[in-house]
């Protein structure tokens, strides 16, 4: 293949800014054509008003939420005790920070989501491919939490209704209940996404604190159901400092980079509202390992005071709570949850994917219909049953997305940072025949980058419970290094294949 680029290029349309964010020059046409619409645009320096506290805010509520509550509950469950788990949390968020500031920096700078960031380096036409495999990730991951939700507001309506509400007829292995209950706060979901980014923004900041208090509470709950702090914390490891635990660590920990690999990606859809670099870099620095550590510790800690007190691991929080018979303390504890998933659901699996779906069609999907999308597919992916084990969950689930995000990831830095040195033509981001380009609007060596990494990080990879096997045997020793496999696998392939086409020659910004 050749590449194809304009015989000129035109005179650059952006401006920078003394503190280093660009937008388009004062006076200059907006980029308009098939490629463009208003939720896709740069993000007006007036608008970009996001603070320190908003970005670590943003990061308290998406952190404190069911689904991190079970990734460190689910360590306990199958073997580790409490250091260990935490252990193994800590270090994965902050690996996966570094990813986190990398990819974001081309938000404040530029005021650009993520599909539009990924066009530089996957092509016009080509950014589509990161951007759907992110959108699909996000729709299961919209599902499982979801579910969670509707699982709280099942018990909780139980608990005030009684056993008629609890024991309804089972339609497709669960009451007819539990699917209403499913159905009304996917509902709950689409009513507040539908009024924007600035309502999830003020959400954001008033959940987080209150999320922080329930887990607390629920701590304290758990404590003095134990007879104290030392039972929850004296639950033994199952497996030991040993061969058993580092043959499971090493699986878990992709599997905990993994939860947070969709956001590693697309965080330029939140950056791009960012005041400055600092407030990025020091609010997603001070939110996210802090409180993933934290919010760790409090679920294995309540986690192991359920096997002192229940004799069994009990890692869904919802289901914990509902064992209280304290009615106060039972509506709390769910709202709690109610809040804590929303919070997370709707920054971290509705924003995205939206600006994903939209990046496809521009001219016909906006916004809130890339959204909607999202909430359909979200059920078709039976989230009930991704969500039903805790083995297939953090093995399978995670595993299999961070491998394939990582790979993306990989070549998104490589691109932005090694070969363009940060700079972008906003322009060309949404022109044909712009530099962003390649042929036909792909830049195949970004394709066979993604493909390559794809293959080595979860190739040889267990997909049970979805399917037997593996579908690449001979891989299988990679396959517990998933996501650092495909970030490595990636970064190298595509550096190789642009540097024999040439550097990238970009303006200065």
């Amino acid at each position: 293949m050749t590449d194809t680029a304009p015989t000129a290029i035109p005179p650059t349309s952006q401006v920078t800014l003394a503190d280093g964010r660009v937008e388009i020059a004062p006076g200059s046409p907006q980029p308009s054509g098939p490629y463009a619409n208003e939720d896709l645009l740069p993000v007006p320096v007036e608008k970009r008003t996001w603070t320190t506290y908003n970005f670590s805010a943003l990061w308290v509520g998406m952190a404190h939420n069911t689904a991190s509550w079970t990734l460190a509950s689910g360590l306990i469950a199958v073997g580790m005790d409490w250091k260990q788990a935490v252990f193994t949390i800590a270090l994965a968020n902050v690996i996966v920070l570094i990813p986190m500031l990398l990819t974001g920096h081309a938000g404040p700078k530029y005021g650009i989501p993520f599909p539009v960031f990924a066009r530089a380096s996957f092509g016009i036409r080509g950014a589509n491919l990161p951007a759907v495999v992110r959108a699909l990730v996000a729709c299961g991951w919209f599902g499982i939490q979801t579910w969670i939700g509707g699982e709280a507001i099942y018990f909780l309506a139980g608990k005030l209704i009684g056993n008629g509400w609890s024991d309804a007829g089972k339609v497709g292995g669960y009451p007819w209940t539990m699917w209403l209950s499913f159905a009304i706060f996917w509902a709950i979901q689409v009513a507040i996404i539908y009024r924007g980014m600035e309502t999830i923004r003020r959400f954001e900041n008033w959940a987080a604190p209150f999320v922080l208090v329930g887990a607390v509470v629920m701590l304290i709950w758990m404590s003095n159901k134990a007879g104290g702090f030392g039972p929850l914390l004296d639950q033994p490891s199952k497996l030991g400092w040993g061969g058993d635990f580092w043959k499971l660590f090493w699986p878990s920990l992709m599997g905990m980079i993994g939860f947070w690999s969709t956001l590693s990606l697309n965080i330029p859809d939140f950056t791009r509202y960012g005041k400055s670099q600092k407030a990025q870099t020091w609010g997603q620095a001070l939110g996210l390992p802090t409180t993933m550590t934290l919010f760790a510790l409090l679920s294995v800690m309540v986690t192991s005071g359920s096997q002192a007190v229940y004799g069994e691991t009990i890692w869904d929080p919802v289901q914990l709570a509902a064992k209280t018979d304290n009615v106060v303390g039972l509506l709390f504890a769910l709202v709690t949850v109610l809040v804590a998933t929303l919070s997370v659901n709707i920054a971290a699996n509705l924003v995205s994917p939206a600006f994903d779906f939209s990046n496809i069609a521009p001219r016909k999907i906006s916004f809130r219909t890339g959204a909607l999308a999202t909430c359909v597919l979200g059920v078709l992916i039976f989230p009930w049953k991704l969500y039903s084990d805790p083995q297939g969950y953090i093995f399978t689930w995670l595993g299999l997305v961070g491998g394939l995000l990582g790979t993306v990831a990989g070549i998104l830095i490589a691109d932005y940072w090694i070969l363009r040195r940060g700079k972008l033509d906003l322009t060309d981001l949404y022109r044909t025949g712009g530099r962003y380009w390649y042929d036909g609007g792909w830049n195949w060596r970004a394709v066979v980058a993604f493909v390559a990494g794809g293959v080595l990080a979860v190739g040889g990879a267990s997909f049970e419970p979805l399917i037997d096997g593996r579908p690449v045997p001979a891989l299988e020793s990679l396959a517990d290094y998933g996501w650092a496999v495909g970030l490595g696998t990636s970064m190298a392939v595509y550096l190789a294949l642009m540097l024999l086409r040439g550097r990238p020659a970009e303006r200065d910004a």
